[in-house]
């Protein structure tokens, strides 16, 4: 008898462990986006695109090798990591990877979204790729190498320093790492910073030598200047130039420039400082373009250079929710000095293209007016699909019906994994569309689209269960430990159910659609708590399937 109720009572048990695992997946077998830029541009045949990456793509690095191009960005605590682009003009990029890919690699339990990876540099030597970055309330500074750049990465070699933004310099066959540290003096006020170089012996894989402080607070120190970060040294016509982000990552962002003919120093500013930035321009100007900084130069095989940085869209004062982009614009050199940009100048939205080889328009296209759908039938998820943190096991499925997602942690849970996986949002004008199969068992199941800014500001609009009825509903979170309902209705689920938001600026509005037709669920919502001013941060929304179960917890 004892036998037959233990056999009873597993029975029973593993009934109830299926129940709960049917209860927690969702199938999406479409996902379909289609951007607008609000500003209208007309592109020369021989002109280019400004953003050349549009939506959350910040700190751009790149380097050549040979005829090819290839840039870098920060993704912070997304995952995969590190999006890794080729391009052969400079304007045309493709997606070939992420650096950070696997779970071994970084761990990003408990992080916020706007910590992990910051600010990569990528360059090339003797047949190896490397990237320098910063975790941030990981390990600190890393290295990763790769013989080819699209993958895969080593896992990190963890160096001693502390502070943020390393990138390496390479001269002859040796190795240097240039990063903003603290100064070699009690900080002066708030954002006191310093930048500092060291070797790097890239046989051993470790630090050598003196580290020294090449530049201490930025341009003036008298005039306490802030967050001089972002360094890169270049070597140009017998000098050794510095150019480093100064001014913070908002409205007063710029790039700067210092030279010395010594790699150790003393290194002095250029007296026509910043090189580039927007602060200074008319306010209520048109389809501005704010935040400009974080540059890297390059040198095409024809001896022009080009320069990679960091710039936003907002579209009413310091409001955006698309993150900071990437953008391209020429360097000139006059008098012993490189030039991006007049000062009040409005960094343009087309220019003429590199005089390098004309490139097709990529599929997938990462600027301008665009659109693309997926619906889930390979055998991997495209790489420009990310979620939050670092999955310890997967969380979803592939197959001829299309993506399964398991639940795993909430949303906002920052010791957890959320079931999510999302695209950039890159445009402020959007219409995001899903297709997904799904019935709550319990209150408070819910799957369909979240919209993510970070653990604390977020949307979620789909399919759910209130006091036992099946809805579809609107919840947001801005700025809190806990969602609001905005709105419901009952909805039939007796088929899928199709799922769109429409961004336009900062207003969304939510439609939904079943067998009974295509309905409103809320109209002309503000938005504004995805922005990076409200939410705060460093990193864009991200729009896609999301599905949790909280009576199934987190696996």
């Amino acid at each position: 008898m004892t036998r037959s109720i233990s056999r009873l009572v597993t029975t029973l048990s593993a009934l109830v462990v299926a129940q709960a695992a049917a209860a927690q997946t969702a199938r999406f077998d479409r996902f379909s986006y289609d951007g607008r830029s609000q500003e209208r541009v007309v592109v020369a045949p021989n002109a280019y695109r400004n953003p050349i990456l549009s939506g959350y793509y910040p700190d751009p690095s790149v380097t050549r090798v040979g005829d090819d191009y290839y840039l870098v960005n920060s993704s912070f605590a997304h995952f995969p990591g590190l999006p890794i682009f080729h391009s052969k003009d400079l304007v045309s990029w493709v997606q070939i990877g992420n650096a950070i890919s696997r779970p071994s690699q970084l761990d990003f339990t408990g992080r916020a979204v706007s910590q992990g990876v910051f600010a990569p540099d990528i360059s090339w030597h003797a047949g190896v790729f490397y990237i320098v970055n910063t975790c941030v309330e990981c390990k600190g500074n890393f290295v990763i190498t790769a013989k080819d750049p699209a993958g895969p990465w080593s896992d990190p070699i963890w160096l001693p320093f502390e502070g943020i933004d390393p990138s390496l310099y390479w001269e002859g066959d040796k190795a240097y790492i240039v990063n903003n540290r603290a100064p070699n003096e009690p900080p002066r006020y708030d954002g006191h910073r310093a930048i500092w170089v060291q070797e790097y012996d890239w046989r051993a894989g470790k630090m050598v030598g003196p580290s020294t402080q090449i530049v201490n607070g930025g341009v003036d120190l008298a005039t306490k200047p802030v967050w001089i970060e972002g360094p890169h040294l270049i070597k140009h016509d017998g000098f050794y130039y510095l150019i480093a982000a100064e001014g913070g990552t908002g409205d007063n962002h710029s790039e700067v420039v210092f030279r010395s003919k010594s790699l150790t120093g003393p290194f002095a500013p250029y007296v026509g400082n910043p090189i580039l930035t927007q602060r200074g321009l008319a306010a209520d100007r048109p389809n501005p373009v704010t935040s400009a900084g974080h540059a890297k130069f390059v040198q095409t095989q024809n001896g022009d250079w080009w320069a990679t940085f960091l710039a936003t869209r907002p579209y009413a004062p310091e409001r955006y929710a698309i993150g900071r982009e990437t953008f391209l614009l020429p360097v000139t050199w006059s008098n012993g000095w490189p030039h991006i940009l007049a000062p009040k100048t409005p960094i343009p939205f087309a220019a003429a293209k590199p005089k390098l080889p004309v490139q097709p328009r990529p599929t997938t296209p990462v600027t301008g007016d665009f659109g693309y759908s997926d619906t889930f039938r390979g055998k991997s998820l495209a790489m420009q699909w990310i979620g939050i943190r670092t999955p310890a096991t997967p969380f979803y499925t592939l197959g001829t019906d299309g993506l399964t997602l398991h639940s795993q942690a909430a949303l906002g849970d920052r010791q957890g994994v959320p079931a999510f996986l999302g695209r950039r949002q890159q445009h402020h004008g959007a219409t995001i569309t899903t297709r997904v199969t799904f019935v709550p068992t319990t209150d408070g199941a819910r799957a369909g689209l979240a919209a993510v800014q970070n653990d604390e500001s977020f949307l979620f609009f789909g399919l759910t269960r209130i006091a036992g009825k099946s809805v579809v509903a609107l919840y947001a979170r801005d700025k809190a430990q806990s969602d609001t309902l905005v709105a419901a209705a009952p909805v039939d689920l007796s088929g899928p159910v199709t799922l769109t938001i429409r961004a336009d600026a900062g207003e969304m509005t939510f439609d939904y659609q079943t067998r009974a037709g295509r309905r409103t669920l809320k109209s002309k919502f503000d938005a504004n708590l995805l922005t990076t001013a409200r939410a705060g941060g460093f990193v864009g929304t991200i729009v896609g399937p999301y599905v949790y179960d909280p009576a199934a917890g987190t696996r």
